[in-house]
């Protein structure tokens, strides 16, 4: 048997860099701060967090294959200036979701620092200059005052709920693509 290897399929993820953060692809050495991050009590209450480090490779995994399939994702974010991570924050459409959705994830010592509105906002950026869509949602359960504070800063509003989701009621969350250009 003869084997021929051409070069590999690559993706790319861009980074995207705003005032205070940069947004980057996901790396196997933010498997142990993301576990940190999730093991919170509070990072649960709302979402599942995954409790073990098999989980968050996983999950690394299926974040970077995202990317592969979609050609958008979400990113890591970390602090411009000193490269400390801080969460995630960005795209995300599960098969049969109804939408692409934004979406973040902040660690709990930088809640109400505007991290997660900072990093929803380059996300929504990059959902209507790059993928066409027309319409961006955020999947929000709804008792989580945080994540509807951020939606509504960026713009969203509530467009349907409450849903089931898996067993929870969640609330959908909508922007257009009109709204959101009226607003830059």
């Amino acid at each position: 048997m003869t084997l021929e290897f051409g070069p590999p399929d690559v993706i790319t993820i861009p980074s995207v860099l705003t005032e205070r953060l940069r947004l980057r692809a996901w790396r196997l050495e933010d498997v142990e701060p993301y576990l940190d991050m999730a093991r919170h009590p509070d990072m649960s209450i709302y979402t599942s967090s995954p409790s073990r480090i098999g989980s968050v490779w996983s999950m690394t995994a299926f974040q970077i294959g995202h990317w592969a399939l979609n050609q958008f994702g979400m990113w890591i974010i970390e602090d411009r200036t000193t490269g400390e991570f801080l969460g995630r924050a960005g795209l995300y459409e599960e098969y049969g979701w109804p939408d692409i959705e934004v979406a973040w994830t902040v660690r709990r010592d930088r809640w109400g620092q505007g991290i997660a509105t900072e990093g929803g906002a380059a996300a929504l950026k990059f959902a209507f200059a790059e993928t066409g869509r027309e319409r961006v949602i955020s999947i929000i359960h709804p008792e989580n005052k945080g994540s509807i504070r951020v939606a509504e800063k960026l713009g969203l509003t509530l467009a349907e709920g409450p849903v089931d989701r898996d067993g929870e009621p969640r609330n959908i969350y909508a922007i257009s693509r009109t709204k959101w250009s009226s607003r830059c």
